[in-house]
């Protein structure tokens, strides 16, 4: 029971998932239909970047870039918007949760070398806040971006139009943020130099990660994408497979047959999509905030063709509560790990740097669209 309790903890919305699963099969009873249900070329884009992601992690390409960037005399102001940036800028690419994993540690022992462990809490939020903002500016940013991206073929040109004017926002605004707090002059230096390490498996690595953008892309079946990414990691990097989150793929499977068995009951439908005709980019945004904005697209994505909607509300919906994004947990379990961690300080900072966001990246959709913009 204690084993079975702490997976809960571990994969608790994988337990959601799996258990709205089951109960939509009470409203369609399972059938060869259910086969229908599951987006192959998500889960394959999805596996492909993780064990790529892992793979490159793994040869120490963060720390090498996060070290060369930080280390030497900075002034304070400009080594914290250093911290944040890093995050925003590489969860463009690696997805908003491998850049927190690498860079809010990197954020911790930085502090500590220099004795500023006070600005912790600030620097860490604002962390959260450049990994879940810089994400949304590609399609492999994040979970939902490459689901709704796949899920409604959307076109590249129509995804950037969309997304980068916030993106532009959210840059300025974190910028703003990490210019606050007193300034002085500070000498950063690592007690071990990080290097790259197996740099035969880098340049395999970085080559199947660029495989991986044409198959976003539709340049490169998903299947050959799987074969090609699975027959490397069978042959030069086995340890990499259990690095995969495994759990998210099932969610991902779990949600795809809740969303279809919803979709299949008349009734339910018809509810879901009146709703989401009203304001998608607004229910999304608020579905987010309870059941995280990974599942809200999962689930919403089967009610409306508006994909604009959906995309910029789970996406400005990850801001908000500690759930409306996964990666937001992440951050904060990394925090709690450190001596003398404060929750409820934690919190607080963070709760009010999410509500600003939120006001401002929604008061910023709302102009854009009226300008036409979107």
């Amino acid at each position: 029971m204690v084993y079975v309790w702490n997976w809960v903890r571990k994969e608790p919305v994988l337990v959601l998932s799996a258990v709205c699963a089951l109960l939509s099969m009470v409203v369609t009873p399972p059938s060869a239909a259910y086969l229908d249900y599951v987006d192959t070329r998500v889960l394959i884009l999805l596996f492909s970047l993780m064990a790529v992601v892992a793979g490159l992690q793994d040869c120490g390409l963060f720390e090498v870039l996060a070290q060369k960037l930080l280390a030497g005399r900075r002034r304070m102001r400009v080594l914290i918007l250093l911290l944040v940036l890093l995050p925003f800028f590489a969860s463009m690419l690696v997805t908003n949760d491998v850049a927190l994993l690498t860079f809010v540690p990197f954020a911790v022992l930085t502090l500590g070398l220099v004795g500023r462990q006070s600005r912790l809490i600030f620097v860490v939020v604002l962390q959260t806040l450049a990994a879940n903002l810089g994400s949304m500016a590609t399609p492999v940013g994040n979970p939902q971006n490459l689901y709704l991206y796949n899920a409604f073929s959307v076109e590249a040109g129509a995804f950037f139009a969309l997304i980068l004017p916030l993106v532009l926002v959210s840059f300025l605004a974190l910028s703003a943020a990490c210019l606050l707090g007193p300034d002085e002059t500070i000498c950063v230096s690592f007690p071990q130099p990080a290097a790259f390490r197996r740099k035969g498996r880098l340049g395999l690595m970085a080559a199947l990660f660029l495989l991986c953008l044409l198959c976003v892309f539709h340049l490169l079946h998903e299947w050959v994408l799987f074969l090609l990414v699975l027959g490397c990691l069978l042959l030069f990097g086995r340890d990499l497979l259990p690095r995969v989150d495994y759990g998210l793929l099932a969610t991902f499977v779990c949600f795809f047959v809740f969303a279809g068995n919803i979709g299949a009951a008349p009734a339910l439908r018809e509810a879901l999509t009146r709703a989401l005709a009203w304001n998608p980019a607004l229910i999304a945004g608020l579905a987010s905030q309870v059941i995280s904005n990974v599942p809200a697209a999962l689930l919403l994505s089967g009610f409306t063709e508006d994909w604009r909607g959906l995309l910029l509300g789970t996406d400005i919906g990850g801001l908000g509560t500690p759930v409306a994004s996964l990666a937001s947990l992440i951050s904060l379990k990394l925090y709690l790990r450190t001596p003398g961690a404060r929750l409820g300080r934690y919190l607080l900072v963070f709760t009010g740097a999410n509500a600003a966001g939120l006001l401002l990246l929604g008061g910023a959709a709302v102009l854009f669209g009226r300008l036409g913009l979107f």
